[in-house]
């Protein structure tokens, strides 16, 4: 996805196409992580030209500190020139599939308090808002809401 803010993300898959899609399979398949890491399933979201225009990602669990205190189970991305297109709904329910077929009962997701657009897309989909509160990690204020994922 075209989105300037992380680019930098993003590099490894420039630079050796093959080797970035095939650490994507081995860190879903829980092999040769970073410390720190835990597995995680990606899905890239393509138009109908072929083009990525976002990324969803679900930690299949979030048992370290970072990742229960500031990052939750989901994260996605949409490229700024694909928003309000309804992409940001897709990926989040891409995301609570394959939750639910992992048998994670509920999802915890983090947003920053100013992005209406991710909290209205995370209500949407069933998010519970439990707090919002300063965040040392993102250095902003952030939104934790929780999701039921559906059976």
């Amino acid at each position: 996805a075209r989105d300037p803010h992380n680019t930098a993300f993003y590099a490894p898959a420039r630079a050796d196409f093959a080797a970035y899609v095939q650490s994507l399979h081995d860190e879903e398949a829980g092999r040769r992580l970073p410390e720190g890491f835990v597995p995680c399933t990606h899905r890239w979201l393509i138009d109908r030209d072929g083009a990525v225009v976002g990324v969803t990602r679900l930690r299949q669990r979030i048992d370290t500190p970072a990742l229960a205190a500031h990052i939750g189970h989901i994260g996605y991305d949409v490229a700024p020139s694909q928003r309000r297109r309804g992409y940001g709904h897709f990926a989040l329910a891409v995301a609570l599939a394959e939750a639910s077929r992992l048998h994670i009962p509920r999802a915890l997701l983090y947003t920053d308090e100013a992005n209406a657009a991710s909290r209205a897309t995370i209500e949407r989909a069933g998010g519970v808002l439990e707090a919002v509160a300063w965040s040392d990690f993102w250095q902003e204020r952030v939104c934790k809401y929780w999701i039921d994922v559906p059976g």
